[in-house]
């Protein structure tokens, strides 16, 4: 008897412009209403048409946000998927498509055939009148093996499709209903067997993207000019706040380049505003002599990465870990700066929030760290919190006798802006004097570069400490950053350790006072990284004086899965026998 699944782990793959992020929309919005929770990350390759798409939703009855490799059911839409995915194909996967992809891959020795079970979504599309409909018969499959229910679907596609006209409304009802009919009948055949029941209390919850929850935290912190290069996996963001400039007064400027984007913003900043632009590893190199500006100007800026592999072009659709040292180094000279990576699409949000309130109050530049996975990733949210009270930009009212540059015991001068007050804001990228001025005066040259340097004492106060998860006595550490987060959590959980605790970081320079005595009071250290050099690694031990004792380094493209990290506590942390 197939034993019941209390989660399935579903994936569909096809080539690019098949529409399989079309079936991963259907299915997560939907499967979302009816009270499941979800989570859906896309594997895509960096082109038009052709190749081998795939995308991995996981249904389950509690929360989920991690990356797994084993698939419960697999819907191949091209001769390209089974092959692409065959390592992690095993023998309990249940194998949906055409009966002549299930026939090669049988002949390769992939599948088995007693695994597999013939349907023709294009057939299921023709018979509803468009051989368009093959996606929402995929999608109705899975709709029919959860046994969502009927109406559900149907009022989902008559407001999905409601400018299209009633005929394409009710082609895409037939199709998913028969295409729900043939995932009825898989259960009904013992083929599949769940223990996965929907609840009233996940209908409301919001389902968002990293990218979704970047630009709403930006939002929430203020934000009202984002200038931007579109440069993948970031311009979601980019996107997220042009779709809601007019609800919440954004002004949204599309720039000709990189170097623009900051420093449109760095002007923006000078005259009161609160900026973002928002980038990926290879248009923030071109930033790096604004980020050095912003240092010499002490003006806040907000500036986004979405990770990606380089060097240069890399593989512009999948994610690594591979711009923290860029990050952290970014811009000639010694300045302060804050980096940021939240590890989660509910962290994203406050993360964001958190980096406009950091880089007015302490005038630096901040910049949040995130990556392809995290970008594009879906999952439930409960909640998010809404701030308090407005954000209040921490500007001054300046006099006549107005200095931008006073030096005080803090190393935060008051911030003015042009027009507030009787002052003049002066502002220069050389040395310059309390007012601003031009100036090669050695002595104010050291005065100004301590000022400036004092306010990493300031950044520590407002630092976010690391997260500990698990047993906070446990004597063996894992520790992560940024969105390794929810692998390492849900792995750690599934592994029943008590003897292990990870620690994870949002704040990963200047590394957080905290973090120091957690490491220097365990056994053993070892860390997990998405990128060939343990750049992570290297900051804990110098700014932290950290032993790491292990490196697990992972520099692929892919996120670590569930499996992986699994893997790695039983490898770097034996049990004692």
């Amino acid at each position: 008897m197939t034993e019941k699944r209390d989660e399935l782990a579903i994936v569909l793959s096809g080539e690019a412009g098949q529409g399989v992020n079309t079936i991963e929309n259907l299915l997560t919005h939907v499967l979302k209403q009816a009270g499941y929770y979800v989570f859906a990350n896309k594997e895509y390759m960096s082109r038009i048409r052709g190749g081998c798409n795939s995308t991995l939703i996981r249904v389950s009855k509690q929360a989920v946000a991690a990356f797994v490799e084993h698939i419960d059911i697999l819907i191949p839409l091209n001769e390209l998927s089974l092959p692409h995915l065959k390592h992690r194909i095993t023998e309990d996967t249940l194998v949906v498509g055409p009966g002549e992809l299930l026939a090669a891959g049988q002949e390769a020795g992939i599948v088995s055939d007693d695994q597999c079970s013939e349907v023709s979504f294009d057939q299921i599309a023709k018979d509803a009148g468009s051989r368009l409909y093959a996606n929402t018969a995929a999608a109705g499959l899975v709709f029919g093996v959860l046994g969502v229910e009927q109406g559900l679907i149907e009022g989902f596609f008559k407001e999905r499709f409601a400018s299209k006209g009633e005929e394409v409304q009710q082609g895409n009802i037939d199709a998913a209903l028969k295409g729900y009919s043939e995932g009825s009948d898989l259960v009904a055949e013992g083929k599949i067997s769940l223990d996965l029941s929907p609840s009233e209390e996940r209908q409301n919850d919001l389902l968002m993207s990293g990218a979704q929850s970047v630009g709403l935290g930006a939002i929430a912190g203020g934000c009202n000019l984002i200038g931007s290069y579109p440069m993948s996996p970031a311009t979601g963001v980019l996107i997220y706040l042009a779709q809601q400039a007019a609800k919440f007064g954004i002004a949204v400027e599309q720039v000709e380049d990189e170097i623009a984007a900051i420093n449109m913003g760095i002007g923006a900043w000078f005259a009161g505003a609160r900026a973002l632009t928002t980038t990926s590893g290879g248009g923030f190199a071109l930033m790096c002599e604004g980020m050095s500006l912003a240092g010499m100007f002490e003006s806040p800026m907000v500036v986004h990465i979405a990770q990606r592999p380089g060097p240069a072009t890399g593989l512009p659709t999948r994610t690594e870990q591979g711009d923290l040292e860029l990050a952290v180094y970014a811009g000639h000279g010694e300045y302060p700066r804050i980096v940021l990576a939240p590890g989660s699409i509910e962290q994203a949000y406050e993360t964001t929030r958190r980096a406009f309130e950091m880089a007015d109050s302490l005038q630096v530049p901040v910049v949040i760290l995130t990556d392809q996975f995290l970008m594009d990733s879906y999952n439930n949210v409960a909640g998010l919190k809404a701030p308090e009270s407005p954000p209040e930009n921490k500007i001054v009212e300046t006099d006549a006798d107005y200095k931008r540059y006073a030096l005080t015991e803090s190393g935060l001068s008051p911030r003015g802006i042009p027009g507030y007050g009787k002052g003049l804001v002066s502002l220069d990228s050389d040395t310059h004097d309390e007012a601003g001025h031009i100036t090669e005066d050695l002595d104010i040259r050291n005065q100004m570069v301590e000022k400036r340097l004092a306010r990493f004492n300031l950044i520590a106060e407002l630092s976010i400490e690391p997260d500990l998860y698990g047993n906070s006595d446990a004597r063996n550490i894992l520790v992560a950053w940024g969105s390794t987060l929810e692998v390492a959590r849900e792995a750690l959980a599934k592994s029943g350790r008590d003897d292990i605790a990870l620690l994870h970081f949002q704040q990963v320079f200047p590394i957080p006072p905290g973090a120091k005595d957690i490491l220097a009071a365990a056994d053993r250290v070892v860390s997990i990284e998405l990128n060939a050099t343990g750049q992570f690694s290297k900051l804990l031990k110098l700014h932290a004086d950290a032993r790491i004792d292990s490196q697990v380094l992972k520099y692929d493209g892919m996120p670590y899965s569930v499996e992986q990290v699994l893997t790695v506590l039983q490898n770097e942390f034996p049990e004692e026998a």
